[in-house]
């Protein structure tokens, strides 16, 4: 609930689930799945979408109009379109989420141990 500000101002934890903000299984478990967006190659720094990630509210959905400004609607546009003509799908409730169309694995969810690495 420390990052209820942050993610889900508007949700109630218990609702995470049952409004489908987070899965019981995460399609990024397949490797087909991304979370991405844009950055300035200038600055570093993020372009403005409009949202962070895993912002939990309705702002998100890539079609969102509300409180958006034209230019963080065409940047949530180029990014689609970029991601669209790679092969991948975007998911309509987040605007930063995109899966491969013809991914390997559609139908399986991996779960292993993560260990560290000796490289660091």
């Amino acid at each position: 609930t420390k990052m209820k500000a942050e993610f889900y101002p508007d949700v109630d934890k218990s609702e995470l689930f049952s409004k489908g903000y987070i899965a019981e299984k995460s399609s990024h478990s397949r490797g087909s799945t991304v979370d991405l967006t844009l950055v300035d190659a200038g600055t570093n720094e993020e372009i403005d979408m409009g949202s962070g990630f895993d912002f939990f509210s309705e702002i998100s959905h890539p079609d969102f109009i509300g409180e958006l400004t034209e230019k963080q609607r065409e940047n949530r546009r180029i990014l689609r379109d970029a991601m669209l003509s790679c092969g991948f799908l975007p998911l309509d409730s987040e605007w930063w989420h995109f899966t491969l169309s013809n991914e390997p694995f559609a139908n399986e969810y991996f779960d292993f141990d993560i260990k560290r690495s000796s490289i660091e």
